[in-house]
């Protein structure tokens, strides 16, 4: 089985790639983020001529995620149980269902923006809100995962220039705190490092070059329980959908089951 996340940073903007990568890839399960559109206006019904269904929770321009599977859709849960508003909303970046044997949640954690800011904050209550709610899950003994764009570097290794981040958010120990508790609630990475080249970074900056000089960050992760990590058989950051013309900023990342 073939389970991925994405942030695609606009579904619209890469719908043509994402269904060539979904054909190519083989991917049975796909977290997505960021899909910058409505439920009403998510493509599902060209992602069902492939065979896939889709659970979303997307409201509009900014924010989205969704799950799409060619292994069954159940127990779709919209949004984060129990997370906190921002501005008086609570915006679209949880979705939870149940594909076949495994269950997973594709999140986009909140960017912080800068230490001190109220979306700092923010971010900090929904990474708390998220522990709680995945709980249970983490601690059944079905296959279970957190996939999404997590908005944090877990260590130093995982941005190119740790001294460049120094006082920034996605690096502070209050943001990796908030990992570490995810996994003292029994989820742990399951890409692990070194993967088949050195700094397997997923996220690159349009700006200045960022993805041909690799000043890049890991930050899309995969966080599973104990089922879920006694079934990996590989995993890898699929670079190559970064290059070229219309690419979002992010790379899949993929990871294979033996169930």
């Amino acid at each position: 089985m073939r389970i991925a996340t994405w942030n695609v940073n606009s579904i619209t903007a890469r719908l043509p790639r994402l269904l060539a990568w979904l054909e190519s890839s083989g991917t049975d399960v796909l977290c997505l983020q960021e899909a910058k559109t409505t439920s009403e206006g998510f493509p599902a019904a060209e992602l069902r001529d492939l065979g896939y269904e889709c659970a979303v929770n997307a409201t509009g321009r900014w924010n989205g995620v969704a799950v799409i599977s060619k292994a069954g859709l159940e127990d779709v849960v919209v949004g984060l149980p129990g997370g906190p508003d921002y501005e008086g909303v609570q915006e679209p970046r949880a979705i939870s269902a149940t594909c076949g044997p495994v269950r997973v949640w594709s999140v986009y954690v909140p960017n912080g923006r800068e230490v001190g800011h109220d979306h700092y904050a923010y971010k900090l209550r929904w990474l708390e809100a998220l522990n709680k709610a995945v709980a249970d899950d983490a601690a059944a003994e079905r296959p279970f995962a957190v996939l999404g764009d997590f908005n944090i570097a877990p260590t130093d290794e995982d941005v190119w220039d740790p001294a460049l981040f120094v006082g920034a958010t996605h690096v502070t120990p209050a943001e990796r705190a908030a990992l570490a508790a995810l996994r003292d609630a029994g989820l742990s990475d399951v890409v692990p490092r070194p993967l088949k080249y050195d700094r397997p970074y997923t996220y690159w900056d349009y700006r200045l070059l960022g993805f041909p000089k690799n000043k890049g960050m890991r930050i899309d992760l995969v966080y599973g329980n104990a089922p879920f990590a006694a079934a990996v058989k590989d995993s890898y950051v699929d670079r190559e959908e970064r290059k070229g013309k219309g690419a979002s900023d992010h790379a899949p990342v993929v990871v294979d089951l033996d169930i």
